[in-house]
Parts: C-alpha cells; structure tokens; sequence
C-alpha cells in the first residue's frame, strides 16, 4: 500500500510496462511502512537475470506496474511500529526471497527457500528499481562496511544464488561454470578460495567473457561447444539455456552433479539415458534462506569477494536490461537513483 506524509514529493520508479520488455518511468508516492516493515531509501540497486524474466514476462503473474528490483541496497528511513533489531540510518541489503509464511512443511523444516506461501522481491511485491522500496525488516541482511553501495548490490543475489549453487554442487575440485555473467564472477572468486579449479564455459567465440572468467580466476576458459581438459566433478549452469544440461552432463565425471542456478530455464531437449548413468545427478537451486544470507555475507570480506560492477542511472534501467540482454557486460549492472 502506497502512502505519504503530506510533507513527502513524489519519487521515481521504473515500473512493468502493459509492453513486455520495457519499463516506464512513473512518479509514486512515498510508501508507508507496515508493522513489521522499514522504509528504504535505495542507494544502489543490481540488474539481476531475474529482473529480465519478469520484465519479458517470462515468469507468471507479473502486472504492470510492478517495480522490479531485488539486489537492494540502501538506508533505513522510517519503520514499522513492531519492527526491532534494527535502526533508523542504517544501511541494510535486501534479497530476492522477500517473506515466508513460517507455518508451512517447508518452513517447518528450516527449508524456507521451498516456502508454499512465499513472497518475492521485485516479482510479486515491489522492489528497489527506485528511489524508495519497503522491505520485511526480517528478511534485510546488514553489510559488510568493506564494500561501497554499487559494489555490495550484486550479493544480493549473484552472491547469495551463487552461493547456494555452489554449495549444493557438493566439495570437488573441478568445477565447471556455464554462463560467466554476475553470478558466476562471485562464485568463481569463492571457489578459488577453497582451492578448487575452475573451468569457464561462455558462448561460442566470446573471447572477452573468457578472458574475464580467467581473470576472475579460472583454469581454463572456452565455448560450451568444447569440452573442458578435465572431467569435471560438478557443474553450475547460470545461463537460462536448457541446452547446457545435456552438454554439461557429458562433461562430468560419474557421481557428478549438475546444477541450474537460474529461476527460469528454456526446454531442456532429450538426452540419452548414458549421459546421466553412473550415478549423475541434475538438481536445481530455489531461492535462498535467510541462513544462507548470513553464511554468506560473513564469508565474502574474507575471500575477499570483489564485485566488477558498471553503474547505470535508475533513469537508464532499460538500457542496463538490454546490456544483460545483449550478453555485453562484464559482471553486473547496478542501477542507482
């Protein structure tokens, strides 16, 4: 619910057009806080793969209108009359997963990224593609002071998915990532630190996304059309291309896991019985846990994890989406107000 004190201007937003693939610019109130909810001032905001799905409306149930947004960063404005263990001024990061019902198996189990009821930031509440966003106070990550507003945002998600990802791909030494974008140049830095060997897969002929997965410390880079020099032990795949399963199933060892880091993936095709014997698995990742977020953020200033970031004005927000679209950037994309 939109509301303002009478002293409040409108703000900025970018919202859902009725277009699929475009985004308005549209002045809105000030939001008012519930109960249990801060009012954020948006410092900084990352252009995430998802916000792509929910722009194109790839994913179900987007409405126009909707602000996107949810690798969030910024300062706590006002707050809600139940909320505690937070304070006015602070800076606080805000995720994907934006609320869970706590009530249902899944909560239940400590498993609230498979929440029944769940909310989600920037998908079915609003998120901080502009200059103001509320936020459940319970689901807002303090920061490390090491990183600066644009440079925190992509741990938001890049970080906190990757993360997730990562872990479940299990403890080999051989990793292979497919699509080198935002995520998986945080996921490499981390892997790196645990002693692990990375392999980069970009699309055919992307020499530049090779040359930045070595930087960002990987063995060895190449298209998804080769094979990798090694077996590899686990794969992530990042990339929304339902094709890389098959691929990235023939290049694990047996007893390797493969793993789809995305919320949204294209078909994947048939694939012969054998690339998948000898004990291979497939498995996807779904959201985070708040437990993942602190995990996390306490492990990032130690790797130390360095977000390459390029900034664009909130105002630009669909040249960003066209950016990631295009497959043209190096790391991630941070919108700032």
């Amino acid at each position: 619910m939109f509301g303002t004190a009478p002293e409040d201007p409108p703000v900025l937003a970018m919202t859902v057009s009725e277009t699929p693939g475009r985004l308005e610019q549209v002045e809105r109130d000030i939001p008012s806080p519930g109960a249990q909810e801060v009012l954020i001032r948006v410092r900084a905001c990352g252009v995430c793969r998802t916000d792509l799905h929910v722009v194109d409306r790839e994913l179900p149930g987007v409405r126009p209108g909707l602000v996107p947004g949810h690798e969030i960063v910024g300062t706590i404005e006002r707050m809600g009359a139940d909320v505690s263990g937070l304070s006015v001024g602070e800076r606080v990061g805000v995720p994907w997963l934006g609320e869970t019902c706590g009530s249902c198996p899944y909560c239940r189990m400590g498993a609230e990224n498979l929440c029944d009821a769940p909310e989600f930031t920037g998908y079915t509440r609003n998120g901080g593609y502009a200059e103001y966003t509320l936020a459940d106070s319970r689901y807002c990550f303090p920061l490390p002071d090491s990183y600066g507003d644009a440079e925190a945002a992509p741990l938001l998600c890049a970080g906190l998915i990757g993360y997730r990802s990562l872990r479940m791909a299990g403890d080999g030494n051989t990793l292979g990532i497919y699509g080198f974008g935002a995520a998986a140049h945080i996921v490499a830095q981390i892997a790196t630190f645990e002693g692990r060997r990375i392999f980069a897969f970009t699309r055919p002929g992307d020499t530049a996304a090779q040359e930045f997965a070595r930087r960002m410390g990987a063995t060895w880079a190449g298209g998804s059309d080769e094979a990798p020099p090694a077996p590899l032990d686990a794969a992530i795949i990042f990339a929304a291309a339902g094709e890389l399963v098959p691929a990235a199933l023939g290049a694990v060892r047996k007893g390797g896991t493969v793993v789809c880091g995305g919320i949204h993936m294209s078909d994947i095709p048939a694939f012969p019985y054998r690339l998948l014997w000898g004990e291979r698995c497939v498995r996807s990742v779904a959201n985070l846990t708040r437990q993942d977020g602190v995990d996390f953020l306490a492990l990032a200033p130690k790797v130390p994890v360095r977000t390459e970031v390029t900034e664009f004005p909130l105002v630009r927000a669909n040249e960003a989406l066209s950016a990631l679209r295009e497959g043209t950037l190096s790391g991630a994309a941070v919108l700032i107000p």
